[in-house]
């Protein structure tokens, strides 16, 4: 089972190689590996820990559901699909297109997603929230302007999500904790 972290670890280098995180020069696979480890200190098994690694590639690169499929079977396939935003390329463009894939994504979470999803969810999630205070704490409000929806918007989707994802604290208690926390220090200390 090691093998397959290792394996959805190298696939994951590749997939992303030459993308950086939004707005800087740090390499994409920063945040992939993040997320694997914050699944892996949670005590996932290996299948919700290479889908950490994987959960951005059927969005953001060449990989396909298919090829995961092939590579490393249904259930982390399964996983990375359910973690993946639904996306319709003629909507991509505009802040309306922007809320109807959130509100698409937090409603799914909502009803329908399975705890392993939500897992690697959270974990996606707590990462990117990471990112955000750490930068958040350096460039203040101008962070908001890598963003295409700005501060309101994204605190309208976390404070969503903090609800959504609520069920997995169960499983991952101390990650839950430090998303809704995270999500006030970023979001609340303001208001």
């Amino acid at each position: 089972m090691n093998d397959m972290i290792a394996d959805a670890e190298k696939l994951a280098t590749k997939a992303h190689e030459g993308q950086f995180r939004k707005g800087t020069t740090i390499p994409y696979i920063t945040h992939p590996a993040s997320v694997a480890k914050i699944l892996k200190e949670a005590g996932m098994d290996a299948e919700i820990i290479a889908a950490g690694y994987l959960h951005d590639t059927i969005e953001d690169t060449d990989v396909t559901l298919e090829d995961l499929k092939i590579l490393f079977g249904v259930e982390v396939a399964e996983l990375v699909k359910g973690a993946t935003e639904e996306r319709d390329p003629s909507m991509d463009s505009g802040p309306e297109n922007w809320e109807e894939r959130k509100m698409h994504t937090i409603e799914y979470l909502k009803m329908s997603a399975t705890w392993r999803v939500k897992a690697v969810v959270l974990a996606d999630k707590l990462s990117n929230l990471r990112s955000i205070s750490k930068d958040y704490e350096i460039s203040g409000e101008e962070l908001w302007k890598r963003f295409n929806a700005g501060k309101e918007k994204q605190k309208w989707y976390y404070g969503n999500l903090v609800k959504s994802l609520e069920s997995v604290k169960y499983h991952m208690p101390e990650e839950y904790s430090e998303f809704a926390q995270l999500y006030s220090k970023v979001f609340e200390q303001d208001s």
